[in-house]
């Protein structure tokens, strides 16, 4: 009888302790808010951008109680961002707003009216006021034809030598593109957004032996849109 009046007496304190810490923790304020980026990346969304979409007024999230913060709405706030891919935002014992972001990486821009960047997932995204990407130049490209652009951009950005050496891509009106390169002057017509594997694995191919040879300033352009060809127009 005396255990379970001991163990009775126990669990009474436990709860009582529990929802003195329960009621504590529901009144503490939020007195500070951390920011912490995912990944180290460009800074195309900075933490004061990144605070003004947590709280826009300093006061709504740092003089409030952790019961009337709603950490999913806080999420969707961030995530709802264009800079933003996706963001974490929890709170700590010590009354700590955190949030974990990460950014949304372009990997072309196009020079549109309103120039875009194209992210590394196909989709577009404006331009940021804090920071410029070093990616190839998008030219004749609208939102409409990014999908049809897309393949060649992210095939390029996963490329190491196709992203050392491109800067420019262009698209004329029959739908068939052309690489601009950082280095030589030569313009390298990929024609269709199709085969792509087999038109770079010629271009390496071709590239390295004029690079032996020396002859790379011999050429105005080079075509890789021929089946297993590589045909080249002399300056």
């Amino acid at each position: 009888m005396k255990t379970y009046l001991k163990f009775g007496g126990l669990m009474a304190l436990i709860i009582t302790l529990f929802a003195f810490t329960s009621n504590r923790n529901k009144e503490r304020k939020i007195d500070k808010v951390l920011i912490e980026f995912i990944e180290e990346q460009d800074p195309y969304v900075n933490e004061s951008m990144v605070n003004k979409l947590l709280i826009q007024n300093q006061d709504r999230v740092t003089n409030v109680g952790k019961e009337i913060l709603v950490l999913n709405t806080v999420e969707r706030e961030l995530d709802s961002h264009k800079m933003i891919e996706r963001s974490d935002v929890y709170l700590t014992v010590n009354g700590e707003l955190r949030a974990l972001i990460k950014q949304r990486t372009p990997i072309a821009r196009v020079n549109a009216v309103t120039p875009f960047y194209v992210d590394v997932t196909g989709k577009t995204m404006p331009l940021s006021d804090s920071y410029s990407a070093h990616v190839p130049l998008v030219h004749n490209v609208s939102e409409r034809e990014v999908g049809e652009v897309f393949p060649l951009l992210k095939k390029i950005q996963r490329d190491e030598f196709l992203k050392k050496h491109v800067v420019g891509i262009y698209r004329n009106r029959k739908g068939h593109y052309e690489l601009e390169l950082r280095v030589y002057s030569f313009k390298v017509v990929i024609g269709k957004v199709e085969s792509l594997d087999s038109k770079i694995k010629n271009f390496k191919a071709f590239y390295q032996k004029a690079l032996r040879d020396k002859s790379l300033d011999k050429y105005k352009k080079v075509s890789l849109q021929f089946s297993n060809q590589v045909v080249c127009t002399i300056k």
